[in-house]
């Protein structure tokens, strides 16, 4: 993940166009997507007339659309400033030219994602600790960048297994891709003391990586090898690396920690290559992208059947688009199908499982089942992140409220800018809207919405917790974008497809419909 664009800020307000939310201090505002649009292009342009044309562009696409479209946006976005910081009309009309925005400066700043900033920096863990960053893709191929990646996936994912060894979570170390870093910055913001970092070169039927490892405490190489093989050793490789790395930190490592590390892996490279090629798709958790994933996952699992993370790939494929895509039968039985596939023959892979026990949770609804495939995974691999991450959903919506707490923390320590900190934050507010502390539900909704702005279920849990606060007009805006976002929804068929115990259905469903959602 590389810095992103440009936040602009003005008077109490901060505007962030790539997560779609206007701030006023540190909390959102409910102001919609199109509005947040049109404010964008506005101060983008400030002091400067913008023509009817470039905003109705800016917040439909280019589509047609009549004036009064335009103007009831416009006065949306007025009536959000004013009531938010109770400020003059910012917004100048210019009779049959546009628009002009008039208030305070505007200071456009480049920064980190909201999770980034919502986060603060770890302090180091009691025993080993690394994080092993995105390897540069040297091939001259950008679309080589998967099979880099999926090296870096592998090299973790050994390093994972070892238990006395503290291991970050790719979802956060990727978020340095393609960024010159200071390895020392890394290791503060990780919380970690070593940091691996490389660079691959494919071509061909041959394979050239560099490895390195730095004590981020004070910079200085700890170790540091270039490796020259063929592509069909490339599992032999990432064991060798990951196996290295380890014997940098602690030199005396037991027969047993080595046999850990070098794990089953599947039989055929052109599965394995279609895998790495579905997996970005699969963690986007959007149907339309998830849809192209299973393609290929179809491809992977007919040249081998037995490819338990090809089925715990599907099996997540599908959980999403039963969610998130109509709570269609076909979607919820092929989940269980391909997670049950996963359980049985992926008892070494700990992602297999944290996938499957997760459809097994939520869609056939076993929550025994589904743990206990999450807690076989962490006894493979004790800093699965994920494990941890996607445990606490299916715990808070069981009504266990402290341990989703517990258990989201301490996913989020162990991957402290991952891409599902959203589901983290999810868990937590509904676990303190539960136990009625909802100031502390409101918090973890907020940073939910601001993790991932695009999925409904984020501002589900802001609707419900400004709710009970009383602030019914900003959880009617809540419950609009949950409407905005996914058309056909309804809180009690929610409720049925994640099986939400009675005591959380009945707090979240009473301030759901306050909140005008429909049930």
């Amino acid at each position: 993940m590389t810095v992103r664009n440009e936040i602009y800020q003005f008077g109490p307000f901060r505007l962030d166009p790539e997560v779609g939310l206007l701030f006023c201090g540190d909390e959102p505002t409910m102001l919609g997507q199109r509005a947040v649009a049109l404010l964008r292009l506005l101060v983008r342009n400030a002091g400067k007339p913008v023509s009817k044309d470039a905003l109705i562009d800016a917040g439909w696409g280019g589509s047609a659309v009549a004036d009064n479209n335009l103007t009831v946006q416009i006065a949306a976005l007025r009536r959000t400033l004013a009531d938010t910081a109770n400020v003059a009309d910012w917004v100048e009309t210019l009779p049959r030219r546009g628009y002009r925005y008039v208030g305070p400066a505007v200071i456009a700043v480049p920064e980190a994602s909201a999770v980034a900033r919502a986060a603060s920096a770890p302090s180091l863990p009691d025993k080993p600790s690394v994080a092993v960053l995105p390897f540069s893709n040297l091939s001259g191929y950008p679309q080589q960048q998967y099979f880099a990646d999926g090296m870096v996936d592998d090299i973790i994912t050994g390093l994972a297994r070892i238990k006395w060894l503290f291991v970050i979570a790719r979802n956060s170390t990727f978020r340095y891709k393609g960024r010159a870093v200071d390895v020392k910055q890394v290791g503060r913001e990780l919380g970690v003391r070593y940091v691996l970092e490389g660079s691959v070169r494919k071509a061909g039927g041959s394979v050239r990586v560099t490895a390195q490892m730095i004590d981020a405490s004070t910079g200085a190489h700890v170790w540091a090898e270039r490796y020259d093989r063929s592509s069909e050793d490339i599992f032999a490789l990432q064991d060798e690396i990951a196996l290295a790395a380890v014997g940098a930190i602690a030199p005396s490592m037991r027969k047993a920690e080595i046999e850990r590390v070098r794990r089953k892996r599947p039989d055929s490279l052109d599965a394995y290559d279609l895998v790495l090629q579905a997996q970005p798709d699969v963690d986007s958790g959007m149907p339309d992208q998830v849809t192209s994933a299973l393609v290929l996952l179809e491809r992977a699992l007919a040249l081998e059947p037995a490819y338990a993370l090809a089925h715990g790939n599907a099996a997540m494929c599908y959980h999403c688009l039963f969610l998130r895509a109509g709570l269609q039968e076909i979607n919820r039985v092929s989940s269980i199908r391909h997670a049950r596939s996963a359980i049985v023959h992926g008892q070494d892979d700990a992602l297999a499982l944290t996938w499957a026990g997760f459809s097994i949770g939520m869609d056939a609804h076993d929550r025994a089942g589904a743990f206990a495939a999450l807690e076989a995974a962490l006894a493979i691999s004790p800093s699965s992140a994920l494990t941890y991450i996607l445990g606490s959903v299916m715990l808070g919506w069981s009504g266990e409220a402290e341990r989703a707490i517990e258990w989201s923390e301490q996913g989020m320590r162990l991957s402290p800018f991952d891409s599902w900190a959203w589901a983290a934050f999810d868990a937590q507010a509904m676990s303190h809207l539960l136990r009625g502390r909802y100031e502390e539900a409101c918090r973890a909704a907020y940073k939910s919405v601001q993790a991932n702005p695009a999925h409904s279920i984020t501002y589900v849990q802001l609707a419900a917790a400004l709710a009970k606060l009383g602030r019914l007009d900003e959880a009617r805006a809540a419950g609009g974008r949950v409407i905005e976002l996914q058309p056909g929804f309804r809180y009690s068929r929610q409720f049925a497809g994640v099986n939400c115990a009675p005591a959380l259905a009945q707090v979240l469903g009473s301030a759901l419909r306050a909140a005008g959602l429909p049930e």
